[in-house]
């Protein structure tokens, strides 16, 4: 585990002697990481930052990273703006976080708010310069949330707790080259950056500009070895008929309930690949992750010893406990980060099938149904087992008797575009696979064909407010 008062983010990518191929990419550039040593990227030099507060608003993923590279250690703190935030966000976080400069290529939800703050430009451009050795600062990382419950907050973590999931292998054989549908200003994109650096690896980073099925070719040209996202990520990726464009050994999935038919269609995809699923939050860091291709994870983790991670099933939801969870949430306002004895509640709800739990929803997202509960997740793990559905989304429609009933929309695969009767053929027998293995009350009253759904900047299906 790193120390950062010891050793920075700088650490893990100048001793370039043994590794002179590893590279940073995005669609517009390559840069080798052995010619980040003795340069810079920033229009003005990293000391200059010393012990400032320093907010980073970029277009591209990759000008956030070489940024990342340049502060840590020499900065007081980073926030790390996501692409999506609103300028009344960006305020907000400029005052909680302290923030004294921004530096940005131009681009970045900064170029919308107005502000006096002191601007510095970073591009791909090196610049020779004298790079000091003195990075003793322990920067503080500031990660916003992904908001899926309200207004974003602002975790704090250290390099400490951001790595410290970083010791094990998630696969052995070649060189890893990391990619990800994420992106890398939020936790889980941030992870796998951290991993591929970490590693001794190289990182390839998406653009939200970028058809997925040119994603997936640019992947495999760059020698992608292993990749993430989430659940409704790779289902697009699925649905863009592009996944052989690349062969990683290692898929991993991550961010929203995991079923079992999209672990299947992905191993199918990838024969040699090792699929596996991680649980994972901005507040509560990485957690564990499940390799046996399986959905859920065995019940032997809650309460187990010795992993570093403390989990526990309370009121149905998890909790955790870490070296790996942020620090606390920034501003006057802001809620405790977890209860006095140091566990997060996720919010993620847990049923226990057998000697295995698996994920049923999120605590804010049931819907009621005559007083009794409906989790949309679980509903759409029985909707997404028929061969014909690439996926569905799960929702409340407001009824005068019950005060709600539970819809349903499918986006059927790309080989099953059937006329009117036989999408009502395809309904019937999705109706019966509910009927079969849900409640009453669970069972959708109406099944929609649309052509898609929205996913969020988070990579999670866009479900609609209560």
């Amino acid at each position: 585990m790193l120390q950062p008062s010891r050793r920075s983010l700088w650490d893990l990518v100048a001793p370039e002697a043994a590794s002179p191929t590893r590279f940073l990419a995005d669609p517009q550039t390559r840069i080798l990481v052995r010619d980040l040593a003795d340069s810079t990227t920033l229009s003005a030099k990293p000391e200059t930052l010393r012990g400032l507060s320093v907010m980073i608003s970029t277009d591209r993923q990759l000008l956030t990273a070489l940024a990342l590279i340049e502060l840590d250690g020499i900065a007081r703190r980073i926030v790390l703006c996501t692409p999506d935030l609103s300028p009344a966000f960006v305020q907000s976080a400029m005052i909680d976080g302290e923030v004294d400069v921004v530096v940005t290529d131009g681009g970045g939800p900064t170029r919308e708010v107005d502000h006096t703050l002191k601007t510095i430009r970073i591009g791909t451009r090196l610049r020779e310069t004298h790079v000091t050795a003195d990075r003793s600062v322990d920067t503080e990382w500031i990660l916003f949330t992904s908001g899926t419950t309200g207004r974003p907050k602002l975790a704090m973590h250290t390099l400490t707790s951001l790595v410290g999931p970083l010791v094990d292998n998630p696969a052995a054989g070649r060189i890893p080259v990391w990619s990800t549908f994420y992106d890398i200003r939020r936790y889980g994109g941030l992870q796998i950056m951290l991993r591929a650096l970490a590693g001794g690896g190289s990182q390839v980073f998406s653009s939200a500009a970028e058809p997925v099925a040119d994603f997936l070719k640019r992947a495999g040209e760059c020698g992608v070895t292993h990749i993430s996202g989430t659940p409704s990520h790779w289902r697009r990726a699925l649905m863009s008929g592009a996944t052989a464009s690349m062969a990683p050994d290692y898929v991993r999935l991550s961010g929203e309930a995991c079923d079992q038919a999209i672990l299947d269609s992905l191993q199918r995809a990838y024969p040699h690949a090792n699929v596996a699923h991680a649980f994972a939050s901005t507040e509560a860091g990485v957690a564990f992750d499940v390799r046996d291709g399986k959905a859920g994870f065995p019940a032997a983790l809650i309460d187990a010893k010795g992993s570093g991670v403390e989990m526990r099933v309370e009121d149905g939801s998890l909790r955790i406990r870490s070296s790996r969870t942020a620090a606390r949430y920034l501003g006057d306002v802001a809620p405790a980060l977890s209860n006095e004895v140091g566990f997060i509640d996720t919010g993620d709800l847990l049923e226990l099938r057998g000697d295995r739990y698996y994920f049923i929803g999120r605590r804010e997202g049931i819907i009621n149904v005559g007083g009794q509960k409906v989790h949309p997740e679980a509903v759409e793990a029985v909707i997404n087992e028929h061969p014909a559905v690439s996926v569905s989304r799960v929702s409340a429609r407001k009824n005068p008797i019950t005060g709600a009933v539970v819809v349903a929309e499918i986006v059927l695969k790309p080989t099953a575009t059937p006329a009117n009767a036989e999408f009502q053929a395809i309904v019937e027998e999705i109706r019966k696979l509910c009927h079969d293995r849900l409640d009453p009350h669970q069972v959708p009253v109406t099944f929609r064909e649309v052509p898609s759904i929205e996913v969020a900047a988070s990579g999670k299906l866009v479900r609609p407010r209560a």
